[in-house]
């Protein structure tokens, strides 16, 4: 079996369930949010600040971009695969949109967890 060193995972299943996985927790994340901000009737700073100042709060975000980056590297992959026929641009592409997505993810740790 050839493995490629881009993909996420180690073969197709395993980007499939890492992909469905990681809309899952974006989902639930999502309706979540949708949820607090429709039952929150003035949704004001404090409200938004009690929320997001949680513990488990802060780790279901940071369970959320993970959840994008690993959503996003795995969708790119296959779209660069699949329509940028050149290794080398492809190479450069991914690499871009990799260091890009560790930049979100970093920016999103520092911004949740305040450090």
């Amino acid at each position: 079996m050839v493995t490629n060193a881009a993909s996420l995972g180690r073969s197709g299943v395993h980007d499939f369930i890492l992909i469905r996985a990681s809309a899952v927790v974006l989902a639930c994340y999502t309706i979540f949010l949708v949820g607090f901000i429709a039952c929150s009737s003035p949704l004001t700073y404090d409200a938004w600040h009690g929320l997001f100042s949680t513990l488990p709060m802060k780790v279901f975000t940071l369970l959320a971009l993970v959840a994008v980056l690993v959503h996003a590297w795995i969708g790119i992959w296959q779209v660069l695969t699949d329509y940028v026929k050149c290794v080398s641009l492809r190479g450069v592409l991914q690499f871009v949109f990799v260091i890009a997505a560790f930049c979100y993810l970093a920016a999103g740790i520092l911004i949740v967890w305040g450090v």
